[in-house]
């Protein structure tokens, strides 16, 4: 798990209700639609407190993907706690991590899938950017190192493929297009781990 979170600073609480209610409307609204005049209204703030505390929208909804993305990263820890040993169950638990993750937290999708894809090309030195980056690689090395923790002889490959079959599953949830779509990605995930 080589790609850290970043240190999230401690927020005042007028900063938290900016963060809570930003992040509501962003996942809900989407960026875009999403103005800081109806974030501080939502958040019972002015503003001014909304950048004093962020700085700019852009700094606010990186600060929503990383607050996000840690809530993630201790959920993905807790249902890897619960499978300690090195061994297929282990990767197939960021899985599991998923399904009980998904209905309350992403029932449109994935927040940094979505925010990559709002900004839209031509931003590519807009700070979504390097945040959807470092939580996808995040993933991805967290693949690798359960692979190899499970001694599959090509860890990376296998974590490549996990990776898609999870990607795959979170933009199936947000497009709606069938049920389930993370139950059906663990089960040829699980397919293809028994055949490695």
């Amino acid at each position: 798990m080589s790609t850290p979170v970043p240190e999230l600073v401690p927020l005042t609480p007028g900063g938290q209700r900016v963060l809570a209610a930003a992040s509501r409307l962003f996942y809900e609204h989407g960026i875009h639609a999403v103005g800081v005049d109806t974030i501080a209204e939502a958040a019972g703030v002015t503003k001014k407190t909304l950048y004093d505390r962020f700085g700019s929208k852009e700094a606010l909804v990186v600060s929503y993907l990383q607050h996000r993305d840690a809530r993630w990263r201790d959920h993905v820890a807790a249902e890897l706690a619960r499978v300690p040993e090195p061994g297929t169950d282990r990767v197939l638990a960021i899985f599991d991590a998923a399904i009980s993750w998904s209905d309350e937290n992403s029932p449109k999708g994935c927040s940094a899938i979505n925010a990559r894809a709002e900004i839209g090309d031509g931003n590519d030195d807009h700070p979504v950017f390097p945040e959807v980056s470092r939580q996808k690689v995040w993933l991805l090395d967290l693949f690798d190192e359960l692979c190899a923790e499970a001694g599959v002889p090509d860890p990376r490959a296998m974590a490549q493929a996990m990776m898609l079959l999870y990607e795959g599953a979170i933009v199936t949830v947000g497009m709606a297009t069938f049920a389930e779509p993370f139950v059906i990605a663990r089960g040829w995930a699980a397919a293809l781990l028994a055949r490695a």
